[in-house]
């Protein structure tokens, strides 16, 4: 989960009326992913909701207990902790590379399609193509 959206959880812990096992509820309850896109967190983690469900045990809509409140809080302060101390340099300049490495390969894949089609297994292909041939027809 991003960090803005950690912290958004966690100030909506403290001001919204969290609840177990649907999105709202009819007193204004709402479930913490969703306060949390309240509060400015816009991530949408379905999984998030299925894992507080389950972690609570939910099987109706209910307001979280105290107990469930201060799990998550201390669970969303810790990743937050850890993620500070975290030196994601590394990871930026590898997702970085791989970006290029795909934008390279995709003008390869570009010219390699163009000079095909202009060799002589290429003339073959559209002529397959034209006479309507499926693929296992034409061996």
């Amino acid at each position: 989960m991003p960090q803005g959206t950690r912290e958004a959880m966690l100030e909506a812990i403290e001001e919204d009326r969290i609840i177990i096992g649907a999105y709202t509820d009819s007193d204004g309850g709402v479930c913490p992913m969703l306060a949390a896109h309240r509060h400015g967190g816009r991530t949408d983690l379905a999984s998030f909701a299925r894992a507080w469900d389950r972690y609570t045990k939910a099987n109706k809509p209910r307001p979280a207990t105290e107990r469930e409140l201060r799990t998550l809080k201390v669970m969303l302060q810790e990743c937050i902790a850890l993620d500070d101390d975290l030196d994601t340099s590394a990871f930026s300049q590898v997702i970085a590379e791989h970006k290029e490495a795909k934008r390279r390969r995709r003008g390869d894949r570009s010219r390699i399609l163009r000079e095909l089609e202009d060799s002589a297994l290429g003339t073959v292909v559209a002529r397959a193509k034209k006479l309507h041939l499926r693929h296992d027809a034409v061996r």
